[in-house]
């Protein structure tokens, strides 16, 4: 993956984070993308309406990135939210 130092992680706008507000699972590369679909459940302190907001964002991120993603939904994943 992509080295993402914390100096380039601040200069990341929000846009290009699968969580913008929480600043959770940065979007920038392929690699990132992969990343956050395999840590998305492991996101804690936000809402499922965040969640489904995320999940496009990532969705988006993956084509743009040419990622494919087999779920269609965040909670095809293997714990739901964080949640076993």
């Amino acid at each position: 993956m992509s080295e993402l130092n914390a100096a380039r992680r601040n200069e990341l706008p929000p846009g290009e984070f699968a969580f913008p507000e929480q600043r959770k699972l940065p979007l920038e590369d392929a690699q990132h993308v992969r990343n956050a679909i395999a840590r998305f459940d492991q996101v804690e302190g936000v809402t499922d309406a965040e969640r489904d907001a995320a999940w496009q964002r990532l969705l988006a991120a993956a084509q743009r990135e040419g990622v494919q993603v087999h779920e269609q939904s965040w909670r095809e994943l293997g714990h739901q939210g964080g949640r076993p």
